[in-house]
């Protein structure tokens, strides 16, 4: 669409825009940055940011296995697109459930940043550095598993809050050192804090780590040709895999699944992974194909990972949540 047929747009919404997103000063972050783009293409735009308290928000002292339940990060801002609230939100695409409401669709994922995990520790240790039975804070099971299956000698900490919250609580709380995604400390500009960028081959990402989902109504057409200068078809595909592999493993922050694609020379590949809660099973394999088939690449390397053990550890994890 051009840039006049741009501005009829806006011109017919009244250049008023309401951006739904969470409190944190990441999700901010990732709301303005949204923002800005917007505002690049229409400069006299209003354009509100909208904060909504998520469940997963307001309960900060359960782990996020046992709180239960999906989209512990999106529910009420995903209600407030619906209800018309807001217009649309930004996400983090790690924290999206498989399956979306009935009428939203994720309009635009922009260039994902670095989809890794890092590690900050006191005394700037490495992970092969740290002392015997050192305390390490995080609050995901897919990190708890894998750094087990790489240190068993290690001793995991719940921890929750914001990303800020948690790197104050190495400081201050007694913890050798913690787990983040490399995005949200990059993006927040703490990359000085960083020990170490773990290897994909001691920590593969969540699912659509790194990326950013923004989610709009189905039927909003509007919306469409901004949400299109957003988009970064790249990204598209590669979120698109991952998320069929988290869908056929029908996976939630509840067991240890870890999902990491990426496109190189017009070929996708795709690592998937699911562990046991202490590390001592871990399941991984990759699979490769076109681009153009990356929802069925996804789909089938679950299936492999299925056929290879990982239905007993699933079974027995959601088994044991019942």
């Amino acid at each position: 669409m051009c840039g006049n047929q741009l501005l009829d747009l806006w011109a017919l919404m009244g250049k008023q825009f309401r951006i739904g997103t969470r409190g944190s000063q990441l999700a901010l972050w990732q709301a303005r940055w949204v923002q800005s783009r917007i505002r690049s293409i229409e400069p006299d735009a209003d354009i509100e940011l909208i904060t909504i308290k998520t469940i997963g928000d307001k309960i900060l002292d359960v782990p996020l296995a046992k709180v239960g339940g999906t989209g512990l990060f999106v529910k009420e801002i995903e209600e407030a697109i619906l209800d018309g609230r807001v217009d649309l939100a930004v996400h983090s695409m790690k924290d999206m459930p498989s399956e979306l409401p009935e009428g939203l669709v994720i309009g635009a994922i922009p260039e994902r940043e670095m989809p890794g995990d890092v590690l900050l520790s006191r005394g700037n240790r490495r992970l092969s550095e740290l002392p015997q039975g050192a305390r390490i804070g995080t609050s995901s099971l897919r990190r708890a598993a894998q750094l087990l299956a790489h240190r068993p000698d290690v001793r995991i900490v719940s921890l929750r809050g914001n990303l800020n919250t948690r790197i104050r609580k190495l400081d201050t709380e007694d913890l050798d050192a913690i787990v983040l995604a490399a995005a949200g400390v990059l993006r927040l500009g703490l990359q000085d804090r960083i020990t170490e960028y773990l290897d994909f081959h001691i920590m593969v990402p969540a699912v659509g780590q790194g990326a950013l989902c923004i989610e709009s109504r189905k039927t909003d057409d509007m919306l469409r040709p901004i949400l299109d200068t957003m988009e970064d078809p790249g990204t598209r595909t590669v979120v698109t895999a991952e998320r069929a592999f988290l869908a056929r493993l029908e996976g939630g922050c509840q067991v240890p699944i870890a999902g990491h694609g990426i496109l190189e020379e017009g070929r996708l590949q795709v690592t998937g992974l699911v562990a046991d809660l202490d590390g001592k099973t871990v399941i991984r394999e990759s699979l490769g194909g076109p681009p153009e088939k990356a929802e069925e690449i996804g789909t089938s390397l679950a299936d492999i990972l299925l056929e290879r053990g990982a239905r007993e550890i699933l079974d027995k994890l959601y088994g044991a949540e019942a």
